[in-house]
Parts: structure tokens; sequence; C-alpha cells
């Protein structure tokens, strides 16, 4: 029953707000709405309303699906210092970050579920109901990591809000061990996900052994700089606090991830045309164009001029703690990654394909929408959940207050 107790109020919160809050709710749910009028094309006609192909069959679903995968698991980022190190000032945020692993989760299982046409389909990929083909099956692996990754996030959040919504404290010996698990599983979807384009050894461009790694890498520095901006606009909007200590920290273990991720990217550039084999083609056809097809050579350097830039803004102490240079650097690492986690990944990889051919793709109008749809989705949910979370943690919100 008090469990029950916890549920109404969260509704109730999530109902209640101000001129800007609903203003907010709105324009989510029209463009939740006219993307969902996009994919019921989708639905009614298949797959041949989006541009992919025989040749191209993953396209930009499959690319925002890698993206946030990797969102997802840079929840670590905040687990590290708060839980491992005990450093206050993030262990006071650490659940936002959960929280938008969870709404990440469901936004990658979102793009899979588009992805494959209809979404009946995917009642085979359910463990323990359908025929998932484990362990052989890459897939497999991955559906079941990024199950296990969101029901453990989920669990944890909503343990640590329903405790402290009762004013009871929690279990420390559990809690601690949930939240150190969530580390090497933050760890092994990336992993998993990274394998899936690994393991297709048709496909030369993907075939690296430092690919797993630098998803990884690239991870921690996508998904903290998601948080650091919806950090600033909590901060703005609601009575969410968070002190300058806490987002300089992240924004220094961002300039380290953001190393690691470059030197990655560039020891893979240099095995490639320092071997100059053939399967360089995939690389020429990103950066320079091969045969006049020059269409992702704007993205490609576009993804790793913002990426440079953005680590060396994140290196300088003195940018890195101007929060004008702060949210430049932000938003340049979040373009660059996601370029570089959805084109500049996926269309290489099919074209040219293994008769030498050149295809080129661009998102239909339906698949775009599509996409609108799952993003306004996750917003919703983040945007729902932190509301109840800021209305628990900093306007203590709990059950004494609800009895009087």
């Amino acid at each position: 029953m008090k469990f029950i107790k916890f549920i109404k109020e969260s509704v109730k919160v999530i109902l209640k707000g101000n001129k800007w809050y609903y203003s907010w709710i709105s324009f989510l749910s029209i463009l939740l709405i006219w993307g969902g009028f996009g994919y019921y094309e989708q639905l009614r006609n298949g797959l041949s309303v989006t541009n992919m192909q025989d040749s191209i069959s993953w396209g930009f679903y499959i690319g925002n699906f890698t993206f946030f995968v990797g969102v997802a698991a840079a929840a670590i980022l905040l687990v590290v210092p708060a839980y491992v190190y005990n450093w206050k000032p993030i262990k006071e945020i650490t659940i936002f970050g959960e929280l938008l692993a969870v709404c990440a989760v469901i936004m990658a299982l979102g793009f899979v579920i588009v992805d494959v046409g209809g979404p009946l389909r995917l009642w085979h990929m359910i463990p323990f109901v359908g025929l998932l083909n484990f362990p052989d099956s890459l897939l497999s692996w991955d559906s079941i990591v990024l199950s296990l990754y969101f029901l453990l996030n989920f669990v944890v959040v909503t343990y640590l809000l329903y405790k402290q919504f009762m004013k009871q404290e929690y279990n420390k010996k559990i809690f601690n061990k949930l939240i150190l698990l969530s580390i090497p599983m933050a760890i092994s979807i990336h992993t998993v996900t990274a394998f899936l384009f690994n393991g297709l050894a048709a496909k030369p461009y993907w075939n690296s052994a430092l690919l797993a790694p630098k998803f990884i890498a690239s991870a921690f520095c996508s998904g903290p700089a998601v948080l650091l901006i919806l950090f600033q606009i909590l901060k703005k909007t609601t009575k969410f606090e968070i002190k300058k200590e806490a987002i300089w920290k992240i924004a220094e273990l961002m300039a380290y991830s953001m190393f690691l991720y470059l030197f990655l990217f560039f020891s893979e550039i240099f095995k490639e045309l320092y071997s100059d084999t053939h399967h360089v083609i995939h690389l020429k056809y990103l950066f320079v164009g091969v045969k006049g097809h020059t269409d992702l050579v704007v993205y490609a350097w576009t993804s790793i001029i913002f990426s440079i830039i953005a680590f060396l803004l994140f290196l300088i102490p003195r940018t890195r703690k101007n929060v004008i240079t702060l949210n430049i650097g932000a938003v340049m690492i979040y373009i660059g990654v996601y370029i570089e986690k959805g084109i500049a990944l996926v269309i290489p990889g099919f074209s040219p394909d293994s008769l030498g051919q050149l295809y080129t793709y661009h998102p239909s109008m339906i698949e775009f929408r599509t996409s609108v749809m799952i993003f306004a989705l996750g917003f919703l949910l983040f945007t729902f959940m932190s509301k109840v979370a800021v209305e628990i943690i900093f306007k203590d919100l709990n059950i004494d207050k609800i009895r009087v």
C-alpha cells in the first residue's frame, strides 16, 4: 500500500507544473504525434518507405541505436567517482545519470523496434519467451545485456526514490552492490553493441579490435555531454541543485575520455592509411569521397574537427570552468560523436559493397519522423522522472507531508 501511495504521489507531481512545463510537455506531445503518424506509414507500407535497401540495410535507425547505447553506458562516469571514491558533490546527482540511462536504453530499443519493421517480430528477442539462438547470436547477447541494464537502473532509481520518499535509510549493502554491478554492465552493453559490427567479417571497415574500446571511450564523452546540458537546464527550471565542483569534475573526466577516444580514432586511421590495402577505400569514401560520391565528407570532417576543438576546451582548466566554453564544448562533442556513431560508422561499412559498387543513402522523411517520435518519447520520460526526482530529493516530498 505504501508503494502504491508513492506511485500515486509521483503521478500527481507529473501532472502539476507551471506554464513553461505544460508548454514543454505539449511541444513534445505534438512531436510524438507527428512522428507517430510517420511511423504509421512505415507500418502500413513496410520498410520500402525508408531509403534503406539491400546494399545499405542499416541506416539512420541503427546509427541512433548505437549512439543511445553509448549515452546509457555513460552513467558510470558519475557512478565511479560517487560510489567508488565516495565523492559527495557528484553522489548527490548520480541518480539523474541513472534516469538518463533508463531513458537512453528505452530510446535505443525503440530504434531497434522500428528498424526491424513490424514490432511484433520482437517477441523472438524477449528472453525466456522467444527463440534467441543464444549464445551463438550476438543480437541475443545484446538484447539480454540491454534488458538487464535497463532493469538494474530502473530498480536502483525506483528503490532510492521510494526510500527517500518514506524517509527511510536504504540498505547500503544491497544498494552499493547494485551500483557497482552497473559498472561492468554499462561496459558490457556497449561492448556487445560494438561486437555486432565487429563480428561481421564481410564488412572490413568494422573489422578492428579497437572498435569496442573506441565505442566505450566515445560513450564517456557524449553521455556526460548530454548530462552537463541537462543539469544546467534543470538548475534553471527547477529546484535542482548541483555544485560547480561536480560539473567541473565531470568535464575533467570527459577530457580524459576524449583523449582516449581521439587516440583510438587516429590509431585506426593510421593503420588503414599506412597499410594502404584495398579496404582503405571505405575510409577514403568517408573523408575525401570516391568517384564523385562526396556526400559524407562534410559530416566526417565536421565530426573530427568538432571533437578536437571540444577536447581542447575541456582540457584547458580556464575554458573548462567557463560556462560558455563549457557548453560550447559539450554541444560540439555531442555533435561529433553523434555523427561518428551514426553516419560515419554505419554507411561506409556498406558502401562500397563487396562488388565495389557505391550507393548513396540519406534518411527519408519517414525515417526522420519516426526518429523524432522516439526522441520525443525519451525526452518526455526523462522530464517526468526528473520532475519526480527533483520533488523528492530537493523539495523533500515525503510520506509525512502527505499525511499532513
